[in-house]
Parts: structure tokens; sequence; C-alpha cells
């Protein structure tokens, strides 16, 4: 049992700093770029870079998540199966985003400053904007899974103890 108490914590962890930083990310270090860069061109260019990598790091941790939590499953540890469905979401959002939505949107604000204007004066400007709109829904989806799953986390753990 000890062997799987220290899975579990381990797990725990992850989940608690992936989910925070993932948090810190969409709430405070985004909105923050936007309240203090003039130039919401830049701003959005930086967002998307830093919301790009965060996409990564939410793929490479749920792939792994997802290995530790069908480890604790086999372990006899049911309060995980849940959490597998949870990981699924998370990483079917940061696929979503970081491979679909924000090349794309990148794409419309690369060739809208070739032709010499910021996306939002372009005439893909209302594309831009479904986009951006489906990338922060689809972003807040992501953070209530990773809170929900946090929360069962707590539970799970405190149950096995």
């Amino acid at each position: 049992m000890l062997k799987h108490q220290t899975t579990q914590r381990l797990f725990l962890l992850i989940a608690m700093l992936w989910i925070g930083g993932l948090l810190a990310v969409g709430y405070l270090v985004v909105p923050t770029l936007f309240n203090t860069l003039t130039d919401r061109q830049v701003a959005g260019m930086v967002a998307a870079a830093i919301f790009q990598i965060e996409s990564f790091v939410s793929l490479a941790l749920c792939a792994f998540m997802l290995i530790m939590a069908n480890i604790l499953v086999r372990s006899g540890i049911s309060q995980y199966r849940m959490i597998r469905w949870i990981l699924l979401g998370i990483f079917i959002c940061a696929l979503i985003i970081g491979l679909i939505l924000i090349p794309w949107m990148d794409s419309l604000r690369e060739t809208a400053l070739l032709n010499g204007m910021p996306v939002m004066q372009s005439p893909a400007a209302g594309l831009f904007s479904k986009l951006h709109g489906s990338s922060s829904l689809i972003y807040l989806t992501q953070s209530i899974l990773g809170i929900v799953m946090v929360w069962k986390l707590i539970l799970a753990f405190s149950k096995s103890n």
C-alpha cells in the first residue's frame, strides 16, 4: 500500500502544480499582458506563444498521468477510473487548442501582417474572433475539468488513506 500512496501523492502533486499553472497562465498572466502592453497585437502574439507551450505541457502531462492512473486502477484503486476520463477531456482540449486553433489563428495573424495590417482590421477579423472565442471556451472547459480533477484526486487520496 505504501507504494500506491507514494504514486497517489506524486499524482496529486503533479496535478496541483500543473492545473495551478494552467489557471495562472489563463487567468493571471495573459490578462496582465493585455493590461500592461500597449500593443494588443504583440500581447496577442506573446499570449499565443504562452498558450502553445501550455498546451504542449498539458499533452505531455496528460499522457504521463493517464499511464499512472491506469497503474492505480489496475492496483485496485477504482477512484482513478473517473480521473482517466477527466484527463482524456483535458487532453482533447489541449490538442484542439495547441494543434488546431492556435496555429490557425497564428496563420491568420501572419497573413494580415504580411498585408500590412493587424488581424482585427483584416478581412479575416470575423474568423479570428470566432476562433478566439472557441479557444477561450475550450480553455475554460479545460480549466474546469482540471479543477474537478484536483478535487476528485483529493477525495480519492483521502479515501485510500
